[in-house]
């Protein structure tokens, strides 16, 4: 028979390795459950400037002399033959543009809806279908964010109550001028500037017309303004710019299913960012949303549709 002194033994060391197991698998668990590190999104860049031109067609870069944009294709990545949604409508992209998702999610189908038609599919804090600008709020609370819009359309579109800055400029001048004093006095995360023309130049005189022409060489001329204002405050190199459009047109008008009306530019440029030049990924309006929420490291929302456009990344920044 064995003796008692080894028989306590044999129980401790049989203590010992249960309470051993034990830690392993505890251990074990909580190394699968951590979320990897490596996974996490990296915020590429401190800040996003977003500039939308409304009814800017992908073709008017084929007649309009627009150096500043085609130097941010040069130096950037860039795509005309990115898409709207449909309809070709305004309300219907913007919407689309910053809720990373088209109509049939988020509702709102019309030119200039103000409520969604069709009852979105989420409603987020804001109680509408969740922008970009409440993915901010809720993983970035301290940053700033703004919207400054000629088209008051806009003022629908996003959680007014997430934003440092709403305002509906009389003017793209005005507009234009509010958004740089909004960047180089707060420093936002995002700021989206909405331009009205050369929409405007179309209905009322036609596109593919020298007025139309002469309306796109103008919003340029504020895109100019705009990167040299970043760069006399030191702001370029820690932003990317993204500028696109809600449409094109045709005739007098837009919201059909051809490319003339379809079709549109997105540009993006960034010091942190690939110059890769003409991009061949298929582009939708939505996919600008996603690719924003990748700048600034944030996680999407899997009810999103959008997905960011890598090929612009740096390979070390992946």
């Amino acid at each position: 028979m064995k003796s008692n002194n080894k028989l306590k033994m044999e129980r401790n060391m049989k203590t010992v390795l249960k309470t051993s197991m034990v830690l392993l698998l505890l251990i074990g668990t909580f190394f699968s459950c951590k979320p990897k590190l490596e996974e996490r999104p990296k915020q590429l860049v401190k800040h996003v400037v977003l500039i939308g031109s409304d009814g800017f067609g992908a073709y008017a870069f084929k007649k309009a002399k627009v150096p500043n944009l085609r130097r941010l294709m040069e130096e950037g990545s860039y795509s005309l033959k990115a898409r709207s949604v449909l309809p070709s409508s305004s309300a219907v992209n913007w919407a689309s543009m910053i809720m990373g998702s088209g109509p049939e999610l988020h509702g709102y189908t019309e030119w200039g809806s103000k409520t969604p038609e069709l009852p979105s599919r989420i409603i987020g804090k804001g109680n509408i279908y969740p922008t970009v600008f409440s993915l901010i709020d809720e993983q970035l609370p301290e940053s700033k964010k703004g919207v400054s819009y000629t088209w008051g359309g806009i003022g629908y579109l996003f959680e007014k109550d997430m934003v440092d800055l709403d305002f509906n400029g009389k003017s793209d001048e005005e507009t234009k001028d509010k958004a740089l004093e909004f960047i180089v006095n707060e420093k936002p995360a995002l700021t989206f500037i909405h331009f009205t023309h050369p929409d405007n130049e179309g209905h009322e005189i036609g596109h593919d017309t020298p007025e139309y022409y002469e309306a796109v060489e103008k919003v340029d001329a504020l895109i100019g303004d705009i990167i040299k204002t970043l760069d006399e405050n030191n702001l370029l190199n820690d932003t990317a710019i993204i500028f696109t459009s809600d449409h094109g047109g045709i005739g007098k008008g837009h919201g059909g299913k051809t490319l003339l009306e379809v079709e549109i530019p997105w540009i993006i440029y960034g010091k942190n960012l690939s110059a890769k030049g003409k991009l061949n990924s298929s582009i939708v309006t939505y996919d600008t949303a996603a690719t924003i929420a990748h700048l600034l490291g944030l996680e999407t929302p899997d009810f999103w549709r959008g997905k960011p456009i890598t090929k612009v990344f740096n390979e070390h920044n992946k």
